[in-house]
């Protein structure tokens, strides 16, 4: 059992001023495997205010001393690797292997990655008659998921603290453990008392009261566009700074000259990574009416490479829904496909066969869709994908761009012309052709109601920063 019910404030770990706690459930054995403190509002308003007293000071620090905090918490982060890929398997129900590979990497890139960016970052600039200085922004709020319990607090600490930012953190409740191993990681490497706060508890609670206080300058939040929505609201009355990641339900287009096997082993693997738990998977997958028989057929062959079972096994690719409200969340909206009209051609309801303990689901995709239907506009967070034909590469941009949501988009084919088009043309912040690799120094973040503002790289920094113009500034 991993008891930690205390909150890391000013630099230390001390008792919660309530004696609530929350209890963590393991996934995949549906066991309790630790507990924290459910935080207060008083423990928000000690936070708030150590970070507002350390932001004089670490606001003034020099860009040097930035970078060696980030290459300290960098190094750091590898020492405590084989911890944190523990514990997210543990805790997510992430398959080991993915937890090395994806969400333990994401985390300890977005570290060495800001470090890069603060060398060369450019915080004044001379204009023709005035001088521009980019200050940090103040004390940041920021709400994490649970979907990814490294890569997304990380982005946002690494760019913080290379802006010169102080912070008060609140990790989903669900997925903890890994946060407070970065919570001794940064106080391994000595980060300034004040700097970084980790308060635990509930988003009813601890989040409302982050997002409320009228100390804390920006609120960075990832999560559900309802949630980002109320966030924005509590942030309208103090007139604060927003970043918003939110959800989405992003196109997978697949061209008519595509190799049907690429384009169906890609489309399997954008609903099972994660367990279908990723803000920008590709869900709805846009493909040529004459290639749709072919497709789902390439599809059904193609499943067994994407084994579901226990996380501890190597040989496991997608793990449990992180939790029994997730789980049902899930199946519902494969039972609300299924009374639309939609056609199973993969999987369908309940857990897969053989398993009858943990928050499995079974990689289902549906076929015979209308982009209007709930499974095709809603978001689902799970291993859930609908199928839906096009007939020209006009449609299928239609179709794409028909949603409430922009986060990210793929394509898959090989004309050169009709790539660039449908690259153009779609209405996302992060457009992948062809299986490109990630670049982390680009920026991420969503159109419409995927959200407001941009992560990683130097568009990460900025987020921190506000641009101050000085007219008549002595030479």
């Amino acid at each position: 059992m991993l008891n930690h019910t205390k909150q890391y404030i000013n630099g230390e770990w001390v008792d919660s001023t309530g004696s609530d706690t929350i209890e963590v459930v393991n996934p995949a054995t549906e066991e309790v495997m630790g507990k924290i403190s459910a935080g207060t509002e008083e423990d928000v308003n000690r936070a708030v205010r150590a970070a507002k007293e350390a932001f004089h000071s670490f606001s003034q620090t020099s860009i040097d001393e930035r970078v060696k905090l980030l290459e300290d918490i960098a190094k750091e982060y590898e020492n405590r690797k084989d911890d944190l890929v523990k514990v997210m398997t543990e805790e997510l129900g992430a398959p080991i292997t993915k937890s090395e590979e994806i969400h333990y990497q994401m985390g300890l890139s977005h570290f060495k990655q800001a470090a890069e960016e603060l060398k060369t970052f450019k915080f004044t600039e001379k204009r023709e008659s005035s001088y521009i200085q980019k200050e940090p922004i103040g004390v940041a709020g920021l709400i994490t998921p649970w979907n990814f319990p490294t890569n997304q607090i990380s982005t946002k600490l690494a760019s913080a603290l290379a802006a010169g930012s102080t912070l008060v953190v609140k990790p989903a409740s669900q997925t903890p453990f890994a946060s407070i191993i970065l919570a001794e990681i940064f106080d391994k490497v000595g980060v300034p008392k004040g700097v970084f706060n980790l308060v635990n508890g509930s988003g009813s609670t601890v989040g409302e009261a982050i997002s409320t206080h009228p100390d804390v300058a920006l609120i960075s939040f990832t999560g559900s566009g309802p949630v980002g929505s109320s966030l924005m609201k509590n942030a309208a009355d103090g007139i604060k700074n927003v970043s918003l990641e939110l959800g989405g339900k992003s196109p997978l287009i697949i061209l008519k000259d595509a190799d049907v096997k690429v384009a169906a082993k890609t489309a399997l693997s954008q609903i099972a990574t994660n367990t279908g738990q990723v803000c920008s998977a590709g869900t709805r997958v846009i493909v040529p009416k004459e290639m749709h028989d072919d497709f789902i057929e390439a599809m059904k062959e193609l499943v067994t490479e994407f084994p579901v079972g226990d996380p501890q096994d190597k040989n496991t690719f997608m793990g449990p829904q992180v939790s029994k409200d997730q789980w049902e969340t899930v199946q519902s909206y494969i039972k609300k496909g299924q009374e639309e009209g939609a056609t199973l051609a993969i999987g369908g309801p309940g857990r897969p066969d053989g398993m009858d303990k943990g928050f499995y689901s079974q990689i289902t995709v549906f076929t015979d869709v209308q982009n209007d239907m709930t499974i095709a506009q809603e978001e689902i967070f799970g291993p859930v994908m609908s199928v839906i034909t096009y007939n020209d590469i006009d449609e299928a941009i239609e179709i794409a761009n028909d949603t409430i949501y922009g986060l990210a988009a793929y394509i898959i084919g090989y004309d050169k012309e009709e790539l660039k088009k449908v690259a153009l043309h779609v209405k996302a912040g992060q457009i992948t052709i062809n299986n490109s690799e990630v670049d982390i120094s680009a920026p991420f973040g969503g159109f419409k109601q995927s959200g407001i503002g941009r992560e990683w790289g130097d568009y990460g920094i900025e987020e921190f920063l506000e641009p101050k113009t000085i007219m008549g500034m002595p030479s």
